[in-house]
This record gives structure tokens, sequence and C-alpha cells, in this order.
């Protein structure tokens, strides 16, 4: 009897995990500590609220930035700013330009060359939806409507020139 119990709770255990294994995702942190510096260019990301970005990691940690920008000159090149890999990166969380809800970042369509500059200058702005990003787009005169893996780090240095800090950027 106690093995069948045990094949049944296994089982049971295993169905939760194909059901909403695809869509676990730890929240986002909604309190940024005033200390949290952007791990790019060391500005205090709480300052900026609307523009707030976090990057979680397997282990739970979390990495705050001022901007997308900044996220992505860290997602290209992790080990200049910390210990980690770019395959430890589990989450990516950026603010709707609109709504300022959380969204996954991956997921996201993202706005550049608009009119609309972040606390670093030039910026990707993130939108939830496609539409959004194109009226956006039309009323801020922006370049061009991409979505995460159509990104380079070429792209991302090029709307870096003028704005670097700290780290021997220069």
């Amino acid at each position: 009897m106690l093995c069948s119990f045990n094949k049944i709770m296994g089982l049971a255990g295993v169905l939760l995990l194909i059901a909403f294994g695809g869509s676990l995702q730890a929240a986002p942190e909604e309190k940024v500590g005033h200390d949290e510096r952007c791990s790019v260019c060391g500005m205090f990301v709480a300052k900026y609220e609307n523009w707030i970005v976090q990057v979680r990691f397997a282990d739970d940690r979390v990495m705050f930035f001022d901007g997308v920008k900044d996220m992505l000159v860290f997602y290209f090149n992790p080990r200049k700013y910390s210990d980690k890999e770019r395959q430890d990166i589990s989450e990516i969380w950026v603010k709707d330009y609109y709504s300022l809800g959380w969204l996954d970042g991956r997921k996201a369509f993202y706005v550049t060359g608009s009119d609309v500059y972040g606390p670093m200058g030039k910026e990707f702005i993130p939108f939830d939806s496609r539409e959004s990003a194109d009226n956006f787009l039309r009323d801020h005169q922006g370049r061009e409507v991409l979505r995460f893996e159509e990104i380079t780090d070429d792209i991302v240095q090029s709307m870096r020139s003028g704005s670097k800090m700290r780290h021997g950027d220069n």
C-alpha cells in the first residue's frame, strides 16, 4: 500500500511540474533599496523608478540596472561586471513604458532611436505589445522596433556613445 501511495505522489509531483514548470517565474523585486547601484554605471537605481531593470540569476540573486541599455551592456559581457555568466541569468524584468508594469524582458518589444531619453541618455524603450511599440515609435520619432533576440552588442554599443561611465569603459 505504501509503495502504491509513493508512486501516486511521485506521479502527482511530475504532473505538477509539467503543468506549471514553463510558467514558474519568481516575481520581480517590488522594493529596491536606496543604496542599490546599477552594476554597469554605478548610478543609484531607486532614483529612476520608472526605468529600473532587474536580472535574476539561477541562485536567486538579483542585480538592478538604471535602464535596459545598461542591463544589455551587462548581458553581453557579464564577467566584466560580476562573477556570473550569461547562462546563469534565469529572468530579466523590464517596465512597460506606458503602464510601468513589469514585463518579461525576453518577451518585450523595444523601440530604439526615439526622442525619449533614459537616465543614461539613449535608451531601449520597452513595451508589452507590438501595437504599443509601433504607436510610440510614430509619436516619438523612433527608428525601429526590436525583439530581445534581435538586439546585438553592436546595437547596444552604438547607443552608448558619449555616455560611458565607470569600470574603465572610456
